[in-house]
C-alpha cells in the first residue's frame, strides 16, 4: 500500500507540470493585453510599453515560464497585477467560503443522492422511480444560476426564512455560517444529487439481480440490511468513483454560484480576476484547484480498498 501510494504521488507530478504549462499559456492564448488594460484607454503605446516590462511580459515565454515555475516550486504563487499583493495571500483570505460551500454541498448532495438511488432501485418500476428520474432529469437540465436565482426568490425575498446572499465565518458560530451556506448548496448540489442519484440505482439494480441478494433474501435477512449493508455496500466502488469525478463540478459550479450569491470566495476572485485579466491571480487559483482535484482521485482510489476487499495494491 506505502509503495502504491508513493507512486500515486509521484505520477502526480507530470499531471501538474502539463497543467502548469497550459495554465501559463493562458496568458498568451487569452486575448488581450494586461499591460493594455492596466495602463487604461488614455495610455501612449510607450505608457504600455513601459508597463509591459515592469510586469516582465516582454521576455520570451519559455525564459518567463522557467522562472515562474521556479517560483511556483518555491510556493510563491506571484503577485496579483492590479492588487499588488501575494497570490498566496489572496487564496487563503477566499479559501474558507469555498471550502465551506464544497464540504457542505458534498455532505448535502451525498446524504440526499444516495438513499435515492438506492429507493429508486428497490422500487423500480414504480411512481418513486419515476419520480427520482424525473428529478435527475431536471437537476441535469436546469442550470446552476437559474436554480440558485429560483431558491433565492422563494425562501430568501419570499419567504425570507434564509439569507438571500453573503458568508458568515465558522469563527461566528456554526448556525449563522450554516444559514448562508444552505441555498448556494442546495443550488449547487442539484446537478450533483442528479449525477450520483442515477448511477447509485444504476449500479444498485445490477448489484440486486446477483445470486447472494436472492440467497439473503432466502435466508429471511431484512430489506434494510440486504439493501444498506449488502447491495450497497459491493455497490460502492461505482458510487465513490462518480462522487470523486463530481468534485469537478463542485469546482467549476462554485464559480457560478458564489457569484450568484455574493460568496467572498474562490470562485468569486477567479471571476474578478479574469475580468481584470489579472493572469497571476488566475494562474494561481486554477493550479490550486487542479492540485486539489488529484489529491481527491488519489484518496477515491484508496478508498476502493474500504469497500472491496479483492482490491489490493
Amino acid at each position: 500500500m506505502f509503495a502504491y501510494i508513493v507512486r500515486r504521488i509521484l505520477a502526480t507530478i507530470p499531471v501538474m507540470a502539463i497543467v502548469a504549462l497550459f495554465v501559463f499559456s493562458l496568458l498568451y492564448i487569452a486575448p488581450g493585453d494586461p499591460a493594455a488594460v492596466i495602463a487604461g484607454d488614455q495610455a501612449t503605446p510607450a505608457d504600455v510599453e513601459r508597463i509591459r516590462a515592469s510586469l516582465g511580459l516582454d521576455r520570451p515565454y519559455l525564459v518567463r515560464f522557467g522562472a515562474w515555475l521556479w517560483d511556483i516550486l518555491r510556493g510563491d504563487l506571484g503577485t496579483s497585477i492590479f492588487t499588488n499583493l501575494p497570490v498566496s495571500t489572496m487564496i487563503q483570505q477566499r479559501i474558507e467560503p469555498t471550502l465551506s460551500l464544497m464540504i457542505v454541498t458534498l455532505i448535502l448532495a451525498v446524504s440526499i443522492a444516495v438513499p435515492m438511488g438506492v429507493v429508486a432501485a428497490w422500487r423500480q418500476g414504480t411512481w418513486i422511480d419515476r419520480a427520482v428520474m424525473g428529478f435527475a432529469v431536471l437537476g441535469f437540465s436546469v442550470p446552476v444560476f437559474v436554480v440558485g436565482y429560483v431558491l433565492a426568490y422563494v425562501f430568501a425575498l419570499e419567504l425570507d426564512w434564509l439569507p438571500v446572499q453573503g458568508y458568515t465565518p465558522f469563527s461566528r458560530g456554526f448556525f449563522p455560517w450554516l444559514e448562508n451556506l444552505i441555498l448556494p448548496a442546495v443550488a449547487l448540489g442539484s446537478v450533483y444529487i442528479a449525477l450520483i442519484a442515477r448511477i447509485t440505482r444504476a449500479t444498485m439494480l445490477e448489484v440486486l439481480q446477483q445470486d447472494y441478494i436472492r440467497t439473503a433474501k432466502a435466508k429471511g435477512v431484512g430489506q434494510r440490511s440486504i439493501l444498506f449493508m449488502h447491495a450497497l455496500k459491493n455497490a460502492a466502488v461505482p458510487i465513490v468513483t462518480v462522487i470523486g469525478i463530481g468534485i469537478a463540478l463542485l469546482i467549476g459550479g462554485a464559480v457560478v454560484t458564489e457569484s450568484v450569491f455574493a460568496i467572498p470566495g474562490l470562485g468569486r476572485l477567479t471571476v474578478d480576476a479574469i475580468l481584470r485579466r489579472d493572469y497571476p491571480v488566475i494562474q494561481g487559483v486554477v493550479l490550486l484547484f487542479s492540485f486539489i482535484y488529484v489529491l481527491v482521485n488519489l484518496a477515491i482510489d484508496l478508498a476502493y480498498t474500504l469497500f472491496d476487499p479483492r482490491i489490493r495494491y
